[in-house]
Formats: structure tokens, C-alpha cells, sequence
């Protein structure tokens, strides 16, 4: 989240990773705060610094080009490093100046969903060749909730469904475990904002999940997939990347 910070530090950080790991690092930036109003407040974030996103993001770019002569400031580690940037949204707002910069855009479908189609669509149209990628490159969030049965992925996903009903209710937490009913336990108006949160999510066996995510990828045309899975339990959890794993092998990327 570029605004909480200074585009100097971050190219610091991020040159240090790709110091210690090169060529492993990518640097996804996103305009929003990330969390809530107090938080913000305990960060001493501006409310209105995310106005400057756009020359953040191009200041970074700087910090990570080749020193040139007579600058003053220097990103020590970064200058040099070219680390690939993302640009990260759930808006038209971040697709919008990912295609204008020439940048990879990356949506958060997983939890925002509502503008997928339309982000990517303004991206593509305002794509513009740059020195990092010729061609628009695009990535989207999904979850995925795999299990050996299509009744054992659904009792899987009802911690993500509670975690986000929490949400809209103002009571954040960690991760609760399934449940058996999730009807239970939200009332209609929040399982209906609740759902369309997680509209974008591909619950069931690997069959159920590849027929779900080959329509996503059609659907999108995206260059990658982003996996959310919170799945409260840790073997459950791996298990259901193996089955992902799986079913990757039939879907074209």
C-alpha cells in the first residue's frame, strides 16, 4: 500500500530483497490503506495521500533505474535492480494507470469482484508498451476451496463465509473454524453482501473446481490466477492445493 509509506523506503526494502533473492522478487502496489480509519490514523497516513499515487509510482520506478548524473537521492540498495512492479486495484482507478505506466495489473476478485470485467476491459484499452512489458499482462484474485467432495469443500468454505460476515458486522477476528450450517449463522442481508464478496470463489472436488476456474480464465483472459484459500485447517488447506494442482494441468493460461 505505497501511500503508507515513502516511495524512497519502499525501493529500499524491496532492493534489499532483490539483493538477497534476485531475480525473486516482484513489488505489488496498491493506492488503497488497506485497513481501517483507526489504523490509518495510527500509521499518521494523510487521508488524502493516495492522490498521489500516480507520481509514487513513477518516483519508485526511478529509484530503481540506473543512477544517473548529478543525483542526489539514490535508493541504496535498489538503484539498478529493476524490480518488476504490479500494479494492484479493485477498481478502474489502479487498471486505468497500470495501462497507461505499461505495468502488469493484478485484480482482487477474491474479495472485490464487483468491477473485475470492467477493470480488466479499461486496462486492455489503455495498455501502452513500456520498457518492463510489451504487452498487457494481467493477473486475478480468486478463491478456491477444494476437497475430496463437493459437500466437504462447502463445509470448508463457511469459515471464509463467517470471517466475512464478521466483516460487515465490525467484529474482525481470526480465522473461525467450520461449521456445519452456515445458514445459521447470518441473517439474509449479510449472507446476500457476504456472497457477492465472495462471488468469485470455485468450491468443490477438483472437478467441480477446474469446470469453475476454466470459465473464470475464459471468462477473463487472464495471465494468471491469484489462490486465496482460507481454510482453517492446516492439512485441509494443503490438500486442497494438491487437488488445484491437479486440475491446473487442463486449464490454459
Amino acid at each position: 500500500m505505497l501511500p503508507n509509506h515513502s516511495p524512497l523506503v519502499i525501493a529500499e526494502q524491496f532492493g534489499t530483497l532483490e539483493s538477497l533473492y534476485p531475480g525473486r522478487i516482484d513489488l505489488g502496489l496498491g493506492r488503497a490503506p488497506g485497513t481501517d480509519q483507526r489504523t490509518l490514523l495510527a500509521l499518521r497516513r494523510d487521508p488524502m495521500s493516495a492522490d498521489s499515487f500516480p507520481d509514487d509510482v513513477v518516483e519508485l520506478q526511478q529509484f530503481f533505474e540506473e543512477v544517473q548524473p548529478g543525483q542526489k537521492v539514490q535508493a541504496v540498495p535498489g538503484a539498478g535492480l529493476k524490480v518488476p512492479l504490479w500494479i494492484l486495484g479493485s477498481s478502474l482507478f489502479g487498471a486505468q494507470l497500470a495501462g497507461i505506466l505499461g505495468l502488469p495489473y493484478a485484480f482482487a476478485s477474491h474479495f472485490a469482484p464487483a468491477a473485475l470485467i470492467p477493470a480488466l476491459q479499461a486496462y486492455r484499452r489503455e495498455f501502452k508498451p513500456s520498457k518492463q512489458l510489451e504487452r498487457s499482462y494481467a493477473a486475478a484474485g480468486v478463491n478456491v476451496f477444494a476437497a475430496e467432495t463437493d459437500n466437504e469443500a462447502r463445509r470448508l468454505f463457511t469459515s471464509a463465509q463467517q470471517s466475512f460476515t464478521r466483516i460487515l458486522r465490525g467484529t474482525r477476528g481470526r480465522l473461525p473454524p467450520p461449521i456445519d450450517d452456515i445458514e445459521t449463522f447470518w441473517t439474509p442481508p449479510e449472507k446476500e453482501k457476504a456472497s457477492a464478496m465472495l462471488n468469485r470463489s470455485f468450491v468443490g472436488s477438483g472437478e467441480t473446481v477446474r469446470a469453475g476456474l476454466e470459465h473464470f480464465v475464459e471468462e477473463t483472459g487472464v495471465d494468471e490466477l491469484i489462490v486465496a484459500s482460507a481454510i482453517y485447517n492446516h492439512a485441509a488447506r494443503l490438500r486442497s492445493y494438491e487437488i488445484l494442482l491437479e486440475t491446473l494441468d487442463s486449464i490454459s493460461l
